[in-house]
């Protein structure tokens, strides 16, 4: 099968490392690693706004039905939640299950499924297997059955009961069972990758198919794809430097996809220096969420 590229133009940037974007309410926010903020975007412009200070580096975004914002804080472990006033509370302690930063994040019903480093990767440390964390909407923290290798993005297919994960150092997109409780069974493989590639952050259209970055690439293959349930690559949009990072489907039909691309290496991350981006891409589709 023929791979479909896409075009991409700039929406915004002059920002530090730009993740976890997430269209809500009309709104796009963004964390801000290096800039230790959370912010606002407005679709359209690109004007942005700060909402909060994550002094230890914010990643995973969500929220809850009450307005609430919660916010994953990488370096202490923290999962944070900013009241509609905002006002900032410490809603759980991750550390008990972190291994290295604790990193991004999505929230189903209410359950919070936070991905972590597993390792020190800034600090050049062995890759090693962890586990997803799970906070309940009580703000009770579990560790998920599976050992994963640097568990990245998630999302949650069509169906509603089946959630997607980025490992993104193994190359490859598994697959959780929800069950009604909020825990997860089932751990597989939903896409095994080429080798070449590192999926960071994701996204599903309506077709159940997935978008996810292409992460820690510089060079022809960095950038955006699509891929379906074993591993075929169906679409792509391609950067001309940098990483892209994470992704998100937004705008009045849902049919806009905003793109998080870093102009970093390695050694640059390691040392908090980078250019951050968002793009926005028409693909023909819309976004599942």
């Amino acid at each position: 099968m023929m791979v479909t590229d896409h075009f991409y133009s700039k929406l915004s940037s002059g920002h530090g490392f730009l993740e976890s974007p997430r269209f809500h309410n009309g709104t796009l926010y963004l964390s801000d690693f290096f800039n230790g903020r959370v912010i606002t975007m407005d679709p359209t412009t690109g004007a942005w706004t700060k909402i909060a200070d994550v002094p230890n580096s914010p990643s995973g975004l969500g929220f809850t039905d009450d307005g609430g914002i919660l916010i994953v804080s990488q370096h202490d472990h923290k999962l944070l939640r900013r009241d509609p006033d905002g006002t900032i509370t410490e809603f759980a302690d991750l550390s008990k299950y972190c291994g290295g930063d604790a990193n991004d994040m999505r929230v189903v019903n209410g359950h919070c499924y936070i991905g972590n480093f597993g390792f020190d990767l800034a600090g050049g440390a062995d890759p090693e297997t962890t586990n997803l964390i799970h906070v309940t909407p009580d703000g009770t923290v579990s560790a998920e059955p599976g050992d994963v290798l640097f568990p990245n993005g998630a999302e949650l297919l069509p169906d509603g009961t089946t959630l997607l994960l980025s490992e993104t150092l193994a190359h490859k997109i598994s697959a959780f069972q929800v069950q009604p409780d909020g825990s997860l069974t089932d751990y597989r493989t939903w896409a095994q990758l080429p080798e070449t590639h590192n999926p960071d952050g994701m996204t599903v259209d309506s077709d159940g198919g997935v978008w996810y970055a292409n992460a820690l690439t510089e060079g022809p293959e960095s950038g955006f794809y699509r891929v379906e349930e074993g591993g075929e690559i169906t679409d792509r949009i391609l950067v001309e430097k940098g990483w892209g990072v994470a992704l998100t489907f937004g705008g009045p039909d849902n049919d806009i996809l905003f793109l998080v691309n870093n102009d970093t290496t390695l050694p640059d991350f390691a040392q908090g220096r980078s250019a951050g981006y968002v793009l926005t891409a028409k693909v023909g589709r819309c976004g599942a969420n």
